[in-house]
């Protein structure tokens, strides 16, 4: 069922305009996900517990797993230790004033105003300190914006209230990713099953009934934008956060280094159901995601390597001019003929 559902989403056009997705039904949606196991279908990755996803009592940021995000993180554990530190000082220089200084003790208070000494310390100090956290700031944030390479992956998310839109413009795939309804609660999306009913469902109010499939250790282009209002694509164990503005095109790089699941929220209040609108990117191996790039009835983008063109082989041949159309050797070069415009009795 599957398999025959994935030639009509690839038949429809890429979104152009953001009233097209909306009006995708949810068994459409349904229809045009991974596929029935049963069927010969894809087969989506059980999660693993506590990888990309939030812990139970957990109070430190996600383990990281993307290039970014293990570069940020120990700037993170240093930032934290600096202000920690920072803290202590300054709630302990208070507490000495105020014991060592206190009227009883000083009945007859001292008169000095300045001491160049501490004045030039309590300036350069600051200072070092802004100028240590400044340069590995600088070099973290220029790598959260470095260009994705030519042959990148490019995914679309398109934001929508309260879903997200993917699309694969180079493999011609396009997929509508919802909440699970979770057992239990109000029916959030009308036609969408209910979390727990297959075994690879993950934490509730973060699995999706399609997720947003990728291959692990390349470079993805990430677009996004919103068609309604303002949403956020956001997943903090890749240290990802994107903004998806109506009218804009936000692009930034992602590799993922692992296989796995790792869970996201739109992270910008964007209406009612803001809180019911999760991210779920399932990272798997190249040879993986072709396969479930054919079964969505998608093809590979041609980058020169191994992948399969777009296009069919005659096709890509076609511009190779052929002997008949080479003139002979020593033939005189034949002058283009002008057309002669028609005359009107």
């Amino acid at each position: 069922m599957a398999q025959d559902a994935a030639p009509a989403a690839k038949a429809q056009p890429t979104v152009s305009a953001p009233a097209a997705p909306a009006a995708a039904t949810p068994a459409a949606a349904k229809d045009a996900g991974p596929g029935n196991p049963d069927e010969g279908g894809w087969v989506p990755m059980t999660p693993t517990p506590g990888k990309g996803m939030p812990k139970p009592a957990g109070i430190d940021v996600q383990q990281q797993y993307s290039p970014v995000g293990r570069m940020a993180y120990p700037f993170h554990v240093a930032m934290m230790w600096i202000m920690g530190i920072i803290c202590v000082f300054v709630a302990a220089l208070l507490l000495w004033v105020m014991i060592r200084y206190r009227a009883g003790r000083n009945p007859v208070p001292s008169k000095t105003t300045h001491n160049t000494m501490l004045e030039v310390v309590w300036t350069l100090l600051p200072v070092l300190i802004l100028v240590g956290i400044a340069i590995p700031s600088i070099k973290l944030l220029a790598k959260q914006y470095e260009s994705p390479p030519k042959d990148a992956i490019t995914i679309k998310a398109t934001g929508y209230q309260w879903y997200w839109d993917y699309t694969y413009p180079d493999n011609g795939v396009e997929v509508v990713s919802k909440m699970l309804n979770v057992p239990g609660e109000p029916e959030i999306n009308a036609g969408t099953r209910y979390d727990g009913t297959k075994p690879w469902d993950g934490p509730n109010h973060l699995e999706v009934d399609n997720r947003l499939v990728v291959p692990v250790g390349v470079p993805l282009r990430i677009q996004t934008t919103g068609a309604d209002v303002i949403h956020s694509f956001a997943v903090p164990s890749l240290w990802f956060k994107l903004d998806a503005i109506p009218g804009r095109l936000n692009e930034r790089m992602l590799q993922i280094d692992e296989p796995g699941v790792y869970y996201g929220q739109c992270s910008e209040l964007c209406g009612a159901k803001h809180g019911f609108m999760p991210i779920a990117i399932e990272a798997v191996p190249m040879d993986k995601w072709r396969q479930w790039v054919a079964l969505q009835g998608g093809h590979m983008k041609k980058t020169g390597g191994s992948d399969a063109s777009a296009q069919p082989a005659d096709a890509a041949a076609a511009p190779e001019a052929t002997p008949s159309d080479k003139p002979a050797e020593g033939a005189a070069p034949v002058a283009p003929v002008t057309p002669t415009p028609a005359t009107t009795a």
